[in-house]
């Protein structure tokens, strides 16, 4: 029991979150800062430029939601192609595995929408408000006139590029010259506008705001990448050996006679790094293999007139015993690369083949279930069904419509089918039996549909015929 009057012990309360400090990029040139440019401009022509690309009288790429049909170039994609999403689903997981398995988080560092549109806001809050030391001193400084109007210009920059992003995302599911007339003529629909207002929201918030925050925390595959790395993964690295002990020294000192690694522990791997670490602590989760830092110490390494390298690409393998450069690509072709590379590319070439020799036509076929059989007019035992035809093709066609697998089967009348260009269409199908043919219950049988003008253009489909 404490005494009367005894000082009581005060626990400081921890705070359950501590904020990261705001990261401020430094800008840096170089051989891998050129490659990333090269991929966002790659990344956004293709984004922003392929909805407005027309073809077949439309536009190449469009998602028509409402008419439950995908265009892509020449193709033409209804639900019943859903097992092609499925394989593209696969594809992307196996491509992440390879990829990420010999070289690590290439997405993350060259492709990767947050990246790219990461530093895209960057490079225009750069040019608008300056490099990284002025940056840092324009958001210390008290508010004046400079200040709003220098943020102001900033985030309506960052608006205007992010509410294009969102328009021209909505382009590929409303045809974007229909979405560009109704924007002008404020007679977008309500969903449209959502959509439009919320993937520039979140481009606004995800580029401008939250930046190394996904990578960091949101980012699912920034939490599981390092199951899929290994010793021989290639991986931006430090090396330690030659690189410490660190320490700063004139440009004339020679490192041995001082003791000293050829780091010249001057952090600006550290202020280039888009998600503020220090790459000299190791291979970290946070690590996005951009790069930077092997650009920002090349140059460093160069003004010393020393070797550059310090910060490169390389394995954990290679750095632990010297590996030389062939040594690290004979080890990239190791079993799981191979296995992996094998499955991938055998179904990629399953697909394509299964692309470029798929039919442009579906059928599909219902039974009059409120009839199983009646009796024709001849004495014959007659069967109704419903078609589905649907053309998979942007040319209109007509199908003409056999039966075929019991002796004597046959219409009650011949029957052809117009469908639309990119359309579908339906009609009813009489199908006959003579009496006496069949024994009671159901019969196989098969209905054939042919393009009239095409004969490569056909599908079998199998039928039950009931006899009563």
């Amino acid at each position: 029991m404490s005494e009367p009057n005894s000082p009581q012990r005060v626990i400081p309360i921890q705070p359950l979150f501590a904020s990261d400090p705001k990261v401020y990029p430094r800008t840096i040139s170089g051989l891998f800062q050129r490659w990333r440019w090269v991929f966002a401009w790659l990344t956004q022509i293709v984004f922003y430029g392929l909805c407005w690309l027309p073809w077949n009288g439309r536009q190449a790429v469009l998602f028509d939601l409402d008419a439950r049909r995908f265009f892509v170039f020449d193709f033409v994609l209804w639900p019943q192609d859903i097992i092609y999403l499925a394989i593209l689903l696969v594809l992307s997981a196996l491509a992440l595995f390879l990829f990420t398995t010999v070289a690590g988080r290439l997405w993350c560092g060259y492709t990767c929408p947050q990246t790219v549109y990461t530093e895209i806001f960057l490079w225009i809050e750069q040019r608008i408000e300056g490099d990284r030391p002025k940056r840092i001193k324009l958001d210390a400084a008290p508010w004046s006139a400079r200040k709003v109007g220098l943020k102001t210009a900033k985030h309506s920059a960052w608006l205007v590029l992010s509410l294009w992003t969102g328009f021209t995302f909505v382009g590929y599911f409303t045809p974007i010259r229909e979405l560009a007339d109704a924007t002008l003529s404020f007679s977008l629909s309500g969903w449209e506008t959502f959509w439009v207002l919320f993937y520039g929201a979140a481009t606004y918030g995800n580029a401008g705001f939250m930046r190394e925050q996904m990578c960091k925390y949101i980012c699912p595959y920034a939490q599981f990448q390092f199951v899929m790395f290994d010793p021989d993964t290639l991986i931006v690295a430090y090396d330690e050996k030659r690189g410490e002990a660190r320490g700063g020294r004139s440009k004339k000192a020679v490192p041995a006679e001082e003791g000293l690694g050829d780091c010249i522990d001057c952090s600006i791997c550290v202020q280039v790094c888009p998600t503020g670490i220090d790459i000299r602590d190791g291979l970290q989760l946070e690590c996005i293999g951009c790069a930077a830092c092997i650009d920002a110490c090349d140059q460093v390494m160069d003004k010393m007139n020393y070797p550059r390298g310090l910060i490169r690409y390389s394995t954990e393998n290679a750095l632990k015993n010297r590996s030389s450069t062939n040594t690290i690509i004979r080890r990239s072709l190791r079993p799981r690369v191979l296995i992996y590379s094998a499955v991938f590319f055998s179904l990629l070439a399953v697909t394509v083949w299964s692309l470029a020799t798929r039919v442009p036509l579906k059928l599909d076929i219902e039974r009059d279930r409120a009839v199983l059989a009646t009796e024709a007019a001849d004495g014959s035992i007659e069967n109704a069904f419903q078609l589905s035809l649907i053309n998979a093709s942007e040319q209109a066609r007509t199908f003409d419509v056999s039966v075929t697998g019991i002796d004597g089967i046959h219409l009650s009348a011949p029957l052809q089918v117009v469908v639309p260009a990119a359309a579908s269409a339906s009609a009813t199908a009489q199908v006959r039996v003579e009496p006496g043919v069949l024994r009671v219950g159901s019969h196989p049988f098969r209905f054939s549909v042919v393009d009239a003008q095409d004969s490569t253009v056909t599908v079998s489909e199998e039928a039950k015929f009931w006899m009563r």
